[in-house]
């Protein structure tokens, strides 16, 4: 299969009410938030998103989370070595570029976003292979400032004893964004894409799967239906170079606080919009 034949850009528009959109645990797990008051929400977080909506469309991923794991490996490591090999992580029995293709080929996030696999063997005969993705994801942030609410709440209650006695309750502190608008971009390199196979058809399937982004993601802290995907702005350049840089072309978006949005014309370039799903 030939690999990502033109350069793409894409941002990804989103709301956020009544939730916490992604919790900073150095900060009491209150919504992140820059120094300027605006809500974050890290490139981290959005990949877990993407990788477990990924997974809901029967593709396999190398980095899954407890929560969603459908094989028996208990860590990276088991899973790199179950499928790739028991001596793929040795560095005198396997070659570094053979290992990466392997890799590349078995899990779609591999090949999409990259892989640090660095490993120990039991000889300390380890490997360390840096695999770069074409698919680069920014940290999302809110349109405007956000206000965010606190409140006191029963964090867990004892279960201890035969129940003639009430323990006393463990109190705990829950944090949620109001009401924003939240901004990620991203892209999707070509150059990069031919070092991992990424391909036309891999680039479509993250093209269907980014309105669907919060689906089966409820918790707690997001309820369902607190967040959503309002639009995916989807820019197909018709080389691999591209049209304009990925910068003048994020650049032409502009988003207002109710979600409305702007686009500048680009010589040579028409975005696509996408309904959220």
């Amino acid at each position: 299969m030939s690999s990502l034949s033109h350069k793409i850009d894409f941002a990804i528009i989103f709301s956020v009410k009544n939730a916490n959109p992604n919790g900073d645990p150095l900060n009491g797990n209150r919504p992140r938030t820059d120094y300027d008051g605006y809500g974050e929400v890290s490139d981290v977080c959005l990949k877990r998103k993407i990788r477990d909506r990924l997974q809901d469309a029967s593709q396999a991923i190398f980095v899954q989370s407890d929560g969603k794991r459908v094989d028996d490996y208990p860590s990276l490591r088991a899973r790199a070595e179950g499928v790739l090999g028991k001596d793929a992580l040795n560095a005198k029995k396997t070659k570094p570029e053979e290992v990466a293709k392997k890799a590349c080929e078995a899990w779609f996030d591999v090949r999409a976003f990259g892989q640090l696999f660095a490993f120990k063997s039991e000889s300390k005969d380890g490997v360390s292979i840096p695999i770069r993705g074409p698919v680069s994801i920014h940290s999302a942030f809110s349109v405007e400032p956000v206000s965010i609410t606190s409140m006191q709440i029963t964090k867990s209650v004892s279960g201890d004893g035969d129940g003639n006695k009430k323990s006393s309750d463990t109190m705990g502190m829950k944090h949620r964004v109001d009401n924003a608008i939240y901004v990620a971009y991203g892209a999707m390199s070509p150059q990069l894409a031919e070092k991992t196979g990424f391909s036309d058809a891999d680039a479509q399937i993250i093209k269907s799967i980014l309105p669907k982004m919060f689906e089966g993601d409820a918790s707690s802290a997001r309820p369902e239906g607190s967040m959503a995907v309002e639009k995916v702005i989807w820019w197909q350049h018709d080389s691999k170079l591209g049209r304009h840089s990925s910068a003048k072309v994020h650049r032409s978006l502009t988003v207002s606080s109710d979600g409305s949005f702007d686009l500048a014309k680009l010589d040579g370039l028409e975005p696509e919009v996408i309904e959220g799903f």
